[in-house]
């Protein structure tokens, strides 16, 4: 987890994406929050659904989705934002 979690965070440092970190390790409402906003659809057989997550507005983006999304070069996309000029990481999937 912590792998995918530096991952994701040193994208979108790279990249200069906005984002806000939730720690969910250290705060329960943090916690509490990330259950409450992952869809039915993206929750777990059984437990809770595990970081890192990726929310943008109503949209709750997995790891195994944000991985993909940037193998094809479609990261812009996925997170449902405009690529910069010249941005390789804009194109739809």
């Amino acid at each position: 987890i912590k792998k995918q979690q530096q991952d994701v965070l040193g994208f979108l440092e790279a990249n200069k994406i906005e984002f806000e970190e939730k720690d969910i390790a250290a705060n329960e409402e943090n916690r509490k929050w990330m259950r409450e906003n992952v869809p039915e659809d993206s929750r777990p057989a059984s437990g809770n659904p595990l970081p890192p997550r990726l929310f943008n507005d109503s949209r709750s983006l997995d790891y195994n989705a944000f991985f993909e999304a940037r193998e094809n070069n479609a990261v812009y996309a996925f997170l449902g934002l405009t690529a910069p000029p010249g941005s390789k990481v804009g194109e739809h999937l």
